[in-house]
């Protein structure tokens, strides 16, 4: 049995044998097994419609590049995304390879190119990490990021993710418990509760933390702006939590992809009806779409989050200006 060394009694999520979800009754999804025989007896995922376009526009690099002082957030593809704001460029879970896979020869490959690449970037201050799943930290990303001209960027990860970080050359790294905050700048980065798990080889499930991110102010900055990045979750209490201890956001960036078949994916994935739960729990003003289109991670077409998303909103009255399809590269400007 493993032996957590971030172990506390005081906080029930640090278990002596790993991590675990605040509100969650059992455990993560089903079998996996059992997922891939239905998918070998039944049918594989299904391709976008044949007329389908991935929505995307080409970035202004160069403005993007020059830019210190509007706030934007720019959609690179998947949960990848650039926040400018409080005169940082902050960058969340960069995948930019060619495949989240251990492997350059096996695992998802990318459906469309990102929208930037590491060259196309402007110097980035702030790397945002949610969880250790391939298709939200990539090793050659990360390292092409912590060779960036001008110096690494900050990177603020989980708890257990530093000593990964650190085996491979990465050393300007924050770790970060649920609710802790550590300020950059002008900035305050809380990470927060997600209902999720971690596990990056065979035997490492649970051994390092999951969540999301909140972006605010520092007290005393004049700006206000606010984003929440959720990263990888499962619809939970979680955030009403959240909601109810930042009062509200300017901008969230919520998965609606990943989510078939329901009876694995729930308890890990959301669905678009379950973000748009969450961006009103989060009581957040405007929300972003991502983590769809990119991998082909699970059962539903790349196609149908958009669909879904769009009914999830006609049926709760909220405007689809609320919550966005920003076509990847488009910038969003605040």
């Amino acid at each position: 049995m493993k032996s957590n060394p971030y172990f506390d009694p005081r906080k029930p999520h640090r278990t002596r044998e790993g991590f675990r979800n605040n509100y969650l009754q059992g455990g993560i999804g089903g079998s996996f097994l059992k997922w891939q025989w239905q998918r070998l007896r039944h049918s594989l995922p299904k391709a976008p419609a044949p007329d389908w376009r991935f929505p995307a526009v080409r970035p202004d690099v160069a403005w993007l590049a020059a830019n210190r002082t509007e706030t934007t957030a720019t959609w690179i593809g998947h949960a990848a995304v650039l926040v400018q704001t409080h005169g940082l460029n902050i960058l969340t879970d960069p995948v930019l390879s060619e495949r989240a896979s251990p492997f350059t020869f096996l695992g998802p490959k990318r459906r469309y190119p990102p929208a930037l690449g590491i060259a196309e970037l402007p110097r980035i201050d702030v790397v945002l990490i949610s969880h250790n799943h391939y298709d939200h930290l990539d090793r050659a990303t990360v390292l092409a990021l912590n060779a960036q001209a001008g110096g690494a960027p900050l990177f603020l990860v989980p708890l257990g993710i530093a000593p990964w970080m650190r085996r491979i050359g990465i050393t300007n790294v924050r770790e970060l418990d649920w609710w802790e905050t550590t300020t950059v700048d002008s900035t305050a980065f809380t990470f927060v509760p997600a209902q999720h798990w971690s596990a990056r080889g065979l035997t490492d499930r649970f051994q390092t933390l999951w969540g999301g991110w909140a972006a605010c102010a520092a007290p005393g900055e004049p700006s206000s702006f606010s984003f929440f990045f959720a990263g990888d979750t499962g619809y939970s209490k979680d955030f009403e939590d959240i909601g109810r201890h930042f009062g509200g956001f300017d901008l969230a960036l919520l998965p609606i992809g990943a989510y078939a078949p329901r009876w694995f994916m729930r308890a890990q994935h959301v669905d678009p009806a379950e973000a748009v739960k969450i961006h009103q729990d989060i009581r957040a003003q405007r929300s972003m779409a991502i983590h769809w289109g990119t991998f082909g991670l699970a059962d539903d077409p790349l196609d149908e989050p958009p669909k879904l998303l769009a009914q999830a909103l006609r049926d709760t009255g909220i405007a689809a200006e609320q919550f966005l399809l920003q076509p990847q590269g488009e910038t969003l400007r605040f």
